[in-house]
């Protein structure tokens, strides 16, 4: 038997006793995981100083090598983020709606554990504990497939959670990691219907087109990131470079990272040779259309493909565009439907913005790095859904549990 459907069958086994547990028994589980890992720190260290030396002779890209990098800062943040997804409220039980037929059946419908969900991600493994602990909040089992560059350490961290499981009701077989890295791990795993509930891609573009064509198991589909921000004609221009620094440098290796300024033609007039000048001293390489590069000719230029690509990498598009209309159909055209900001003082542009972009996220007058479960308050998230059944934008608790419907009668028949 491979390694993934035995693997596949003992998190299956756990779904029925964790669809049962109390949010008690699952928090204090969490709770004890989240000290096991600050416990474990210079375990997880050691095994992602391996990763990272391995990444660096195989050429990995410094995006790549940041996603990857794990610190004392981060597996804090980690642990911190275990325990918030521990005080957050449990969706498992929750009522979503209940009423009386007239022949007296009470019917109720309530939130319930999906039961196995496979996850399979790339580069960064602070993914493993925010699928594991996200799903066993919710009742869930999970099957995880990091990616190969960071097998050392998703292996450590899912070690360090098993154990910590052990002295709690959670059975540690709720958590396993596929450590096979052939692309064969992720094929067998896209297609173990009757075991797998559903699969969530997290990661760059091919990753996601990959699972979508492939899976015969459902998939809830994560976006890759092209996101833009338009700077409207009204704009205050500190805010807008606030905003737009902010997307594209803050941390330009994630999904949410701004890839795309579009500017109108009357601000960009005005303001653009500046923004350029401090993207430049932020260490971004700009590619400008024929429009923008008239404004700053040091700019490189933008080809379609680029205007398509996800960098995540010091790389910034600029597009200069006469109006609203422009600007929206630009991002109709490249947007990946992830998160898409306006800024502007003009309401009615704003609002039509907000009504028209077809995103997952939408922004006024804010960055685009604030799409992430941990911002909105949900803890930690699965990904970040950009398909819209079932779940859309980060995807927290309520997302990872489905509905059955309870009915109470009294001796009922139907005639």
């Amino acid at each position: 038997m491979s390694e993934v459907r035995e693997k596949a069958m003992l998190a299956r086994r756990t779904t029925g006793k964790l669809a049962a547990l109390s949010t008690e028994a699952k928090n204090a589980a969490l709770l004890k995981a989240a000290d096991a890992l600050e416990a474990a720190g210079e375990r997880i260290l050691a095994a992602n100083r391996e990763d990272l030396a391995r990444g660096r002779e195989n050429g990995l890209s410094a995006a790549l090598l940041d996603r990857l990098e794990l610190t004392p800062k981060r597996i804090a943040a980690i642990a911190q983020g275990v325990r918030e997804v521990a005080a957050l409220p449990d969706p498992v039980g929750e009522e979503v709606n209940v009423f009386r037929r007239p022949n007296g059946l009470v019917v109720r419908q309530v939130r319930v554990p999906i039961g196995l969900i496979g996850i399979i991600y790339e580069a960064r493994p602070n993914v493993t504990v925010d699928a594991a602990v996200l799903c066993l909040k919710t009742g869930n089992a999970t099957l995880l497939r990091g990616g190969s560059s960071a097998l050392r350490s998703n292996t450590a961290l899912v070690e360090v959670l098993r154990e910590a499981l052990a002295s709690s009701d959670v059975p540690p077989d709720a958590v396993q990691l596929v450590e096979d890295p052939s692309r064969a791990s992720v094929d067998e795993m896209l297609k173990l219907n009757g075991l797998l509930d559903i699969v969530i891609p997290r990661g760059g573009a091919s990753l996601i087109k990959t699972v979508v064509e492939n899976a015969t198991v459902p998939v809830i589909e994560t976006g890759a990131g092209v996101c833009h921000t338009y700077i409207d004609e009204s704009a205050d221009p500190e805010m807008a470079l606030s905003i737009a620094l902010n997307a594209k440098v803050q941390r330009p290796s994630v999904c949410n990272a701004m890839e795309t300024l579009i500017v109108n033609r009357r601000f960009a007039a005005e303001h653009l040779p500046a923004f350029a000048e401090k993207f430049r001293e932020a260490k971004v390489e700009l590619r400008g259309d024929e429009a923008a590069r008239e404004l700053v000719p040091w700019m490189k230029a933008a080809t379609e493909q680029d205007f398509a690509t996800e960098y995540n990498d010091y790389i910034l598009n600029v597009r200069v565009v006469d109006s609203l209309d422009e600007a929206l159909a630009h991002i109709e055209r490249f947007g990946t439907k992830h998160s898409e900001c306006i800024v502007t003082r003009n309401e009615a542009n704003a609002r039509r913005f907000l009504q028209e972009v077809d995103a997952a996220a939408v922004y006024h007058n804010a960055s685009t790095r604030f799409t992430d479960g941990f911002e909105f308050g949900f803890g930690a998230e699965i990904g970040i859904s950009t398909q819209k059944l079932h779940a859309r934008g980060p995807m927290g608790l309520p997302a990872l549990t489905t509905t059955k419907y309870v009915i109470h009668g009294s001796g009922q028949i139907r005639t």
